[in-house]
């Protein structure tokens, strides 16, 4: 609790000391002068609530001194007690009155009198101070309203009309304060949100919830429509609404949406882009790698033999590129995965050196490959990845070195517990990176210099995936360069160490080997004419019996009307696609029809492609290009199950 500042003036010392010993208390302060000027500078300086005055007063009687406290502004609202040992007429009593004194005390002091009454003024004073307080308090709150951005207004909770409301609901939307007073709250909503909003408000009251908030549209004088956000108390039959304009937020919210909606657009037109693009490219390489098989299976002469390889290397070459798209395309879209497994990391690193070592040798460059002794064989990795990154690494640095050497150097530089951090160093003599043009040398279809790939070739999209397959990895890449003398590209990342996996019989059936199917008739769907005779000539090497069309609805159309053991299905075809007559077959014939088996032959590279397949009802997918054994062993897969059944 807060203390009262009493303030006693008398021009006599024990006439002060006599009341100080009455009003000694915890709760009040006392001041004491004998002095009037000294009374005025301690009821300046002190917050003076209550104030015991002599009349009589050498210098300045008691009149004089709270005619001159009442004049001035910080205290004027000093409670005064006039003390006075005079004569009590109504005339005396009347002029201190009037000089601002709100009671009297009568010497003799009576102590029980004395006590009561400054007991009494004590609370009042109290009062006063609360009262003050709270008066700047709802000032403060006043200035806030008039003054703030939102309409703040008190509603009547039974008629629901405005009580009040602040300057704001002008410039929101247009109307006059003074004008809304006493109208209904809903006439400010919008014609279409006015029984949503009353509907807000009852349920608030009813509620006797002290909160609740929602969105809706006002009107403006001018017919324009805000978005507003409502905030609602409720409390002793009144409403108090705060009213925020969100139009700005509720914009920009609509333009979000709008982005999000065109970036989703983009993404599903790319994505449909980059699978006919996928459909598109590898169809044609397919059917040369086909093509030149069927090709190598003929009799030619040496010259012959060397023209089928080349073709052969062209083909595989321009799959890389491909490929290479497409991976960056699937790490853009967050749809790359790296799947982990126990391999031999020696193994992998051994295959890519003896790969990559006759481009070397061709260019009389130094290949030369550093395992170091501790680094462990088994570990968990994505072995595809690896083998993709170090091919990319390796066939840049031995692009780029004219002279010299290349070297593959791998080394573990931490352990803990079963887990070791290896890293992987192509160290080369080549032309080198200047600084300035390091870091673009990861972006797509980037290259160190605006001639390189005019001179060296390339997309400019090995480091791209490298320092994309990294990042995905979990693992760190480093680079240091010096122009004209040659670079280091480091990655380092933790591997899990495993035990040596149980060995797995590989199947080594060569093509020569592939047994015929005996009384097999298999409907193809494929609408590239390469790809049919392809196909056609692969299958009737088999002994099958074969039916083409190059339509989803014709493969509709043969199945109803006859038999077949299997369906070859391609995805993309025009009219209709594979998927949807795949469904169509699944859904709409009967048995057995309805359950044939269904091998999709797609060039999709993407998982999501691959899925819809399976989805749609096929029993497997074979990627584009393939070997014919693969076809192979998935056909006898399927219709051994046939027989079986």
């Amino acid at each position: 609790m807060s203390l009262i500042n009493i303030l006693i003036v008398d021009d006599r010392e024990e006439n002060i000391v006599a009341l100080e010993a009455l009003l000694q208390r915890d709760d009040i302060q006392l001041f004491t002068t004998t002095s009037p000027n000294e009374a005025l500078k301690l009821a300046w300086d002190n917050q003076i609530s209550i104030a015991l005055v002599d009349v009589q007063m050498p210098e300045m009687d008691g009149f004089e001194l709270v005619e001159m406290l009442k004049s001035n502004p910080r205290t004027r609202d000093i409670l005064v007690l006039f003390v006075t040992a005079i004569s009590k007429e109504t005339k005396y009593a009347v002029k201190g009155l009037g000089a601002g004194a709100v009671d009297y005390l009568f010497k003799p002091l009576d102590p029980y009198i004395t006590s009561a009454k400054v007991d009494s003024f004590i609370q009042l004073a109290r009062s006063q101070a609360d009262l003050k307080r709270k008066n700047e308090e709802l000032q403060n709150y006043a200035i806030v309203v008039k003054n703030s951005a939102d309409i703040i207004c008190t509603v009547n909770a039974e008629t629901l009309k405005i009580q009040s409301i602040n300057p704001a609901v002008e410039k929101i939307t247009g109307h006059v304060p003074a004008s809304l007073v006493g109208q209904n709250i809903t006439s400010l909503v919008s014609e279409a949100e006015s029984a949503s909003f009353r509907e807000h408000l009852v349920n608030v009251i009813a509620d006797r919830t002290a909160y609740g908030a929602f969105e809706c549209k006002f009107e403006t004088t001018e017919k324009a429509l805000v978005w507003v956000e409502c905030r609602v108390s409720y409390r002793n039959q009144t409403l108090f609404i705060n009213i925020s304009d969100i139009t700005n937020q509720k914009n920009y919210q609509s333009e979000l949406i709008k982005s999000k909606e065109a970036a989703e657009y983009g993404r599903k037109v790319k994505e449909n882009f980059l699978a006919n693009m996928s459909h598109e490219l590898r169809t044609p390489v397919n059917g040369i790698i086909g093509l030149s098989d069927m090709l190598r299976k003929t009799e030619m002469n040496d010259q012959q033999m060397g023209m089928i390889s080349l073709l052969e290397t062209t083909s595989q070459s321009l799959l890389g590129v491909i490929n290479d798209v497409l991976d960056i395309s699937k790490i853009e879209a967050g749809k790359f995965s790296i799947v982990r497994a126990p391999h031999d990391v020696h193994g992998i690193i051994k295959s890519v050196y003896d790969l990559l070592k006759y481009k070397a040798d061709e260019k009389n460059i130094e290949f030369v490959l550093d395992i170091a002794s501790d680094v462990p064989h088994y570990i968990m990795v994505d072995s595809l990845r690896l083998n993709q990154i170090l091919m990319n690494l390796l066939s840049n640095a031995i692009k780029f070195t004219e002279s010299g050497f290349v070297k593959l150097s791998v080394k573990v530089i931490q352990t803990h517990l079963d887990k070791y951090k290896i890293q992987f160093s192509v160290e080369d003599s080549g032309i080198g990176i200047s600084q300035d043009r390091i870091d673009r040398i990861f972006d797509s279809f980037e290259q160190a210099e605006d001639d390189t790939a005019a001179k060296y070739g390339g997309t400019g999209l090995g480091l791209a995936i490298v320092k994309k397959l990294i990042e995905l990895k979990g693992g760190e890449l480093d680079v240091s360069s010096v122009p004209q003398k040659g670079s280091v590209f480091s990655f380092t990342n933790w591997y899990s160490l495993v035990a040596k996996p149980s060995e797995v019989k590989q199947n080594k059936t060569s093509i020569k080997d592939l047994q015929p199917f005996n009384n097999v008739k298999v409907l193809v769907a494929e609408d590239n004419l390469v790809n049919q005779f392809m196909l056609s000539k692969i299958l009737k090497d088999w002994k099958i019996e074969i039916e083409l069309v190059d339509s989803g609805q014709k493969a509709i159309d043969k199945l109803i009307v006859g038999d077949f053991d299997l369906i070859l299905m391609d995805t993309h075809m025009p009219e209709m696609d594979g998927y949807t007559a795949t469904k169509y077959i699944r859904s709409k014939l009967e048995e057995p029809k309805r359950s044939i088996p269904i091998i999709s032959l797609s060039a999709a590279s993407f998982d999501h492609e691959q899925e819809a397949a399976l989805a749609s009802g096929m029993n497997d997918v074979l990627a584009k290009p393939f070997q014919p054994y693969q076809l192979h062993e998935k056909m006898r897969k399927f219709l051994k199950v046939a027989e079986e059944a």
